[in-house]
């Protein structure tokens, strides 16, 4: 979580240098002040999971991070600053991993590609938790939900688009959406206590998306064997 927590705020210093009318906060040039703010954002992260975006308090952020709330407000200026960072923060991790999926489409077996969608969101089990209590509690950031689903949903398609070449742009978006559905279920089961049913269960959902590829891509073969 501390080395996530670090590219995470290597990408939001990115954001705070080219976006200063978003987030007016200093990004710290030395070393030290970017431990800091990786284990203040890794701090709100887990708050936010745990509590709630309105039960927490910029002072509950500095104490479970052992910083002093000066150094938070130093690089945060507001609860909603930090909030909006993390989510932005969140938008382009997911897109890099998914970025990482859809470069390997072409190699991976579809058991390989199963996994690893499936695999996806129930990594970020802490950040898509404090992602969903902020969205839950913030309705202006509505549209960054809907960016974030849409994002999920192109990339999906576009992975199996490398996969399946022959797939219609149509069929491909259909068939994400199916699939997304799948990856947030396989998510879910982080919440299932017993390991025996959440392994069983995640089992079977692996299997219903290899099935559910490979059925697209033996229905492409066969459709092209017709046509000749």
């Amino acid at each position: 979580m501390r080395q996530a927590s670090h590219n995470l705020f290597m990408r939001i210093s990115s954001q705070m240098s080219s976006s200063g009318k978003k987030i007016t906060a200093r990004v710290p040039q030395r070393e030290r002040g970017k431990r800091r703010v990786a284990t203040l954002l890794e701090a709100a992260v887990s708050l936010f999971a745990e509590k709630g975006y309105d039960a927490v308090t910029m002072t509950e952020i500095a104490a479970r991070a052992g910083a002093p709330i000066g150094s938070l407000y130093q690089f945060f200026p507001s609860k909603e600053t930090l909030a909006d960072a993390l989510l932005d923060g969140y938008g382009q991790r997911l897109d890099d991993a998914l970025q990482e999926i859809e470069g390997q489409a072409t190699t991976l077996t579809v058991a390989a590609l199963a996994d690893a969608l499936l695999g996806l969101l129930a990594g970020f089990r802490e950040e898509r938790a404090a992602v969903t209590a902020l969205i839950e509690s913030r309705q202006e950031v509505s549209t960054r939900a809907s960016d974030l689903r849409l994002s999920l949903r192109r990339h999906v398609t576009r992975i199996l688009q490398a996969r399946i070449p022959t797939i219609s742009p149509k069929r491909a978006e259909s068939m994400a959406l199916v699939m997304v559905q799948l990856m947030k279920a396989a998510a879910a089961q982080n919440a299932e206590k017993d390991p025996a049913v959440r392994e069983n269960i995640l089992n079977e959902l692996k299997y219903l998306m290899q099935i559910y590829i490979t059925s697209e891509m033996t229905r492409r073969v066969e459709d092209d064997a017709d046509v000749k």
